[in-house]
């Protein structure tokens, strides 16, 4: 993606989020509440609370604090991605109901549950109830690519360091390896020793291998290499977000390299001339992929999410009594 087609993008993003918040009446989707929750098929059941249980953890009823907000009193600010997000779901549910939340990068899981972007893979992480937001900046699958044999044998990484010790560690081992096309691209790092040209995913996209790199939480570039022909370097993930980074599989979905950085040429080496391998991996990144691409189930998935949250809160009544088959949807697994 280059520049003109990410602010295209976002102006429609924006636009559309902005007519949908504040033009049309929010009774509207609630009074449609019903018919979106029969796209729940038998055909779809199972992986899709799956996923609402993946994403919501709780199992026990639990009180909502008196800091706790309503739905309908949240307002576009600093955060217009998050609100417009959650506000896409929320709006399907009486604006009186309350929730916690946290929008923003998010390393740490809290003591009461509150809906978040992202969470620690590991521990006990129920409090964190993951929703689908800030899409517009962590979900982009890339369209259309090249074959891998026709890319470049070497591996490619560009983004902001700060104080991010993964991507200082890299720089540290392999800034200056030429088997690597990598450094820091943001403008304000621009007098770092190891600054280089920003890159847009097209470009990126002519290599082999591109690395992903955990920043303050996740790391934004995962899915849409995950979705390229190109294969994804990465240590083990310790955060997940919508896209369930925690059920990736190492060298099934993604290649695995050591904390330090210290196997990537060995790994280069390897995939360059192992191609059947890398195909694989690659293949079964995309299918992976796949499950994230249908919008209708991905805002059924959020909605159930949500009403999971505000049934076990005492805020709502079993889902069953929306439900045409009066059959629980929602026993965790």
């Amino acid at each position: 993606m280059n520049k003109t087609s990410l602010q295209y993008r976002r102006f429609a993003y924006y636009l559309t989020n902005s007519l949908q918040y504040f033009v049309a009446p929010r009774w509207y989707y609630r009074n449609h509440l019903e018919q979106k929750l029969a796209q729940l098929s038998p055909e779809n059941r199972s992986q899709v609370l799956d996923r609402v249980n993946y994403y919501n953890k709780l199992t026990d009823r639990f009180q909502m604090w008196p800091e706790s907000v309503s739905s309908g009193s949240l307002r576009p600010g600093k955060k217009n991605t998050y609100v417009f997000d959650a506000y896409r779901i929320l709006r399907y549910f009486d604006p009186s109901l309350r929730f916690d939340y946290v929008f923003g990068d998010t390393r740490t899981i809290p003591d009461i549950p509150k809906v978040l972007k992202s969470r620690p893979i590991n521990g006990d992480n129920r409090n964190s109830v993951l929703l689908k937001l800030n899409q517009i900046r962590h979900f982009y699958f890339v369209p259309r690519d090249i074959p891998f044999t026709r890319k470049k044998d070497k591996v490619v990484w560009r983004g902001g360091i700060g104080k991010k010790d993964a991507r200082i560690e890299l720089l540290k081992q392999h800034a200056n390896n030429p088997l690597c096309d990598i450094g820091c691209s943001k403008s304000r790092e621009r007098n770092h020793p190891n600054y280089k040209k920003f890159l847009t995913i097209q470009e990126q996209l002519q290599f082999k291998f591109v690395l992903s790199v955990e920043g303050n939480d996740v790391a934004t570039n995962l899915k849409w290499i995950l979705s390229s022909n190109s294969l994804c370097f990465m240590r083990k993930p310790r955060f997940e977000t919508w896209f369930m980074e925690g059920r990736l599989k190492a060298d099934h979905h993604y290649v695995l390299l050591k904390d330090d950085y210290s196997d990537l040429d060995e790994k280069i080496f390897y995939y360059s001339k192992n191609t059947d391998e890398a195909l694989r991996i690659i293949k079964n990144a995309n299918q992976y992929v796949d499950q994230f691409r249908n919008k209708n189930i991905e805002e059924l998935i959020s909605i159930l999410v949500m009403y999971k949250y505000f049934q076990l809160s005492g805020q709502l009544d079993n889902l069953e009594d929306f439900w045409p088959t009066r059959e629980p949807v929602l026993k965790s697994h």
